[in-house]
């Protein structure tokens, strides 16, 4: 990766996760990388705006991209740190080993966290208070304490001269970014459905437990004139920087309902016998004209149901019942979807079961608390009959119309 210039004496450094085979966050698979993006601002006082994570030799990138602009670690002299996760504070301690001169700043919840995670000492640190205001040079920087998107200590710095959000993890996408198309407006219709449904499941997967406090932020944003967001992972919207908004406001209010006219349908089977009701059920839906997404569990990863469940207006559970409760990795998908405050959903759920059931009441108790409207169920005993295909169709359809009514 090479430095590149945002406006002015603004510029981005980044650097790029492209691994395959690792989990962000030791959890969520990211099979088309992710970028992890710092910001420099050159002039009388320079300013870095959070560090990268102390990986894969990535210290070493971004010292490099900084001296693309004629810099070393030892000339920042104020280190603003939005957020305190180690993708975009590990490098800290040793950032702060060379550089003994730099001010950091940061929210009053992460004075303890600098040393904590990076073993610096709080002294250096200046703790900011909302709208507080600091100039550096020709720069104004102002800091706005947004707690919980998507940490306590979470903060964003906006530059006002040139209507510059910089916003962390808030507006962030996984997919790795490549040196020619850092900006919104340098990206094809293909790359901006890709990094909508990037952040999509980004958003699923790290932002949605805490979507009021994104909405209260956004609320708390929403007077600043911003013409350019630099997000901590993704692209910069510098063209249209209301698309990622909107996106992210209407991601945050999938947490109130109905979501899309569209349903996540999870399907469990042992022997093959809950699975011979899925095609049956995915041609009724079709037939309805309501987009169903499909997963396996186990097989598809949580990270990529959550996405689509998290959107979803309709949740549909097919599992059979084992040891008189629900079956084991249906079970771990369910919980994932409770504990990110999945809500606000129109549930079906159907399966077989041996010598008796116990799979409903034991769903239904697992559920009793989360919001979602459990509008029917259909089991049967073994393998499906003629007649029990015919009662799912009749169930689906019933649902279907639940569901309709729900999202118009």
């Amino acid at each position: 990766m090479k430095i590149q210039n945002v406006v002015d004496d603004i510029y981005r450094l980044a650097v790029n996760i492209e691994d395959e085979n690792y989990l962000f966050e030791g959890i969520w698979p990211i099979p088309h990388g992710i970028s992890i993006n710092s910001y420099l601002i050159k002039g009388e006082k320079n300013v870095l705006i959070d560090l990268t994570q102390n990986i894969m030799d990535f210290p070493r990138a971004i010292t490099e991209q900084l001296e693309g602009a004629s810099l070393a670690v030892e000339d920042i002299d104020i280190i603003i740190i939005n957020h305190m996760e180690p993708d975009h504070s590990g490098w800290l301690n040793e950032f702060c080993k060379k550089n003994t001169k730099g001010v950091i700043y940061c929210t009053k919840k992460a004075i303890p966290l600098l040393e904590a995670f990076g073993e610096v000492p709080p002294e250096r640190a200046v703790a900011i208070t909302d709208g507080m205001t600091l100039t550096a040079g020709d720069y104004e920087l102002q800091f706005f304490d947004t707690p919980n998107i998507h940490w306590p200590e979470t903060m964003m710095t906006y530059e006002k001269k040139r209507g510059i959000l910089f916003s962390c993890d808030a507006f962030g996408s996984y997919g790795k970014v490549g040196n020619d198309t850092i900006f919104d407006d340098q990206l094809s219709q293909e790359k901006h459905k890709f990094f909508e449904n990037e952040a999509l499941r980004y958003y699923a997967n790290i932002v949605a437990t805490f979507s009021p406090f994104v909405l209260k932020g956004l609320s708390k944003l929403a007077s600043l004139d911003i013409k350019t967001i630099c997000p901590s992972h993704g692209i910069i919207w510098r063209d249209n920087p209301s698309v990622i908004i909107n996106h992210y406001k209407r991601y945050a209010e999938y947490s109130k309902g109905p979501g899309e006219r569209e349903v996540t349908l999870v399907w469990s089977s042992m022997y093959g016998n809950t699975k011979s009701m899925l095609n049956l059920i995915v041609q009724t839906l079709n037939k309805r004209q309501i987009p169903v997404h499909v997963f396996q569990a186990p097989g598809d990863d949580i990270g990529y149901i959550l996405a689509s469940a998290w959107k979803s207006a309709g949740l549909i559970f097919g599992m059979p019942t084992y040891e008189y409760k629900v079956f084991p990795p249906m079970s771990h998908v369910i919980e994932e979807l409770l504990v990110k405050k999945v809500t606000n959903k129109k549930v079906f759920r159907y399966g077989s079961y041996g010598w008796v059931g116990g799979a409903q009441r034991d769903f239904e108790a697992r559920i009793e608390k989360s919001g979602w409207d459990l509008l029917n169920f259909y089991e049967w005993q073994g393998a499906p009959t003629e007649a029990d295909k015919q009662n799912m169709i009749q169930a689906v359809e019933a649902y279907c119309d639940e569901l309709i009514k729900f999202t118009e």
